[in-house]
């Protein structure tokens, strides 16, 4: 079978080498995933396949596309496959896409730039690919206006239609509950049943499990172990794959609830919230006592995150009230978000923001570096740009943010959801031990629901799926991914 891309010697340098030479073949109806821990350099040996490492690294090896070599060490060499022969599905869709472009013109783009269809046909076109999606009513709507699902389909349609054969997908089920992501699954074997090769980069051991086809397993810049996904998961050889079966939050060991004690540091009665014609949840009571963890489930559109946002006072209720225990300020109550691309400052490091933070609530700056141990972050991260780390790595900056401030009540929407298995399990580890040790009340979103029973001293399960719809000027619900 003549392969659609082969990668051979293929590396990066920053300074130094930070991902060694790598090889791999990618075929027409056969799946390839790259699998690996945040920070392991599984994205940045996809950039270089595909010719879009950031600025400050270059590449080195070859990649042969479509029969025609191509050397990474002569930089953009085949910008001309861009679009027409290879795309990228990016891991941040809202960030990918124009917010200025309403979804249709921006699959339309595609079509006119790279098809040369006439303004006409282009929109019929990205109209009819909108609709065989699913999103036939979101064709008019903005980026902003999407949920995160919603806004990886438009971004897929949006890859394919330059006729692309060759997709690459970053991260494509990243924050998605289980039915959303067997969605994207499904989008993405699509591309493959109908002969095209797809390079997938994912920490969801899940996804690589059900995808099947090629893996390849990545750990510090070194592909460890390569084959086809049956055997390399099934009978693992190097230790760190073993590791990161056994980091499944259905290999943890059960907890140890314990009863809640003390004063409550809030309480809510008889909440309830609508959002686009819908009601979310009514009647909802709760006492969050010091130290204590409660999980909350439920499938996307539920109101899971709107239910965390009005206990820290973010959005007000239709009904009922929330109270804080007496002489808390607001400034105790933190969360933890779902997105944190969108809860940094985009133009200063991340050393700035968080000494920003330091000066303005003066903080001790030298608790910083025994978090950023703790968390696994290195220290020259600090200087880099948001735009310029992984989404794990990112999360556990916003983490560090967090527990500077010293919380009584935290909020983590979705904490791990940018994070591979080992990281989750260490990053859950650190926020339940801390949680204990300083007394702070957490309340945990997840669609995890593995996760939330081995961590959680109770749960909270939320309502019933709904169907997705648009909701006017305004963001669906932050954990509407439908």
């Amino acid at each position: 079978m003549t392969a659609l891309l082969v990668a051979d010697g293929v590396c990066v340098f920053a300074r130094e080498r930070i991902v060694e030479p790598a090889s791999l073949s990618l075929h027409p109806g056969r799946p390839f995933t790259i699998l690996g821990e945040t920070g392991s350099g599984k994205s940045l040996l996809a950039q270089a396949i595909m010719g879009t490492l950031p600025t400050g690294l270059r590449a080195e090896g070859s990649v042969t596309i479509a029969g025609q070599r191509l050397s990474l060490a002569s930089g953009q060499a085949h910008r001309s496959l861009w679009g027409r022969v290879i795309s990228v599905l990016p891991q941040e869709p809202w960030l990918a896409l124009d917010p200025t472009m309403r979804a249709r013109e921006q699959v339309a783009e595609g079509y006119g730039f790279v098809q040369g269809l006439s303004e006409a046909d282009a929109t019929r076109r990205a109209q009819d690919d909108l609709a065989n999606l699913g999103l036939a009513r979101a064709g008019g709507m903005l980026p902003s206006q999407l949920s995160g699902g919603m806004a990886q389909r438009v971004a897929f349609a949006a890859a394919r239609a330059g006729g692309a054969r060759i997709v690459i997908a970053d991260e494509p089920t990243k924050g998605l509950d289980v039915a959303r992501r067997d969605d994207v699954i499904a989008l993405l074997m699509r591309e493959v049943a109908e002969g095209g090769g797809l390079l997938t980069i994912t920490h969801d051991l899940e996804l690589a499990r059900r995808m099947g086809g090629d893996l390849a397993v990545m750990l510090n810049g070194v592909i460890i172990e390569q084959g086809a996904a049956e055997t390399v998961l099934g009978n693992p050889q190097h230790a760190y794959t073993r590791r990161l079966i056994e980091a499944d939050p259905a290999h943890w060991p059960d907890g140890q609830p314990r009863p809640a004690t003390g004063k409550p540091v809030l309480t809510a009665e008889g909440l309830g919230k609508a959002r686009g014609g819908q009601r979310l949840f009514s009647g909802q009571n709760l006492a969050v006592h010091p130290g204590e963890i409660i999980g909350v489930t439920g499938p996307s559109g539920c109101g899971k995150s709107t239910f965390g946002d009005i206990l820290l006072g973010l959005l007000p209720p239709d009904e009922g009230k929330v109270q804080r225990a007496e002489g808390q300020p607001a400034i105790k109550l933190q969360k933890l978000y779902q997105d944190p691309p969108s809860a940094f400052p985009q133009r200063i490091t991340l050393r700035r923001a968080i000494l920003d933070l330091v000066k303005r609530h003066q903080l001790d700056a030298a608790r910083i570096e025994p978090l950023l141990e703790r968390l696994r972050l290195a220290p020259e991260l600090l200087d880099r740009l948001p735009t310029e780390v992984s989404g794990g790595e990112l999360q556990r900056f916003a983490l560090l943010r967090v527990l500077l401030l010293d919380p009584v009540f935290l909020f983590a929407d979705e904490p791990t959801s940018r994070l591979d298995l080992i990281t989750q399990q260490e990053t859950i580890e650190l926020l339940v031990e801390l949680a204990r040790e300083r007394n702070c009340a957490v309340l945990i979103v997840s669609h995890d629901t593995e996760l939330i029973r081995k961590v959680s001293d109770r749960q909270i399960r939320f309502g019933a799926d709904r169907p997705e719809s648009p909701s006017g000027d305004q963001r669906m619900p932050e954990d509407a991914l439908a």
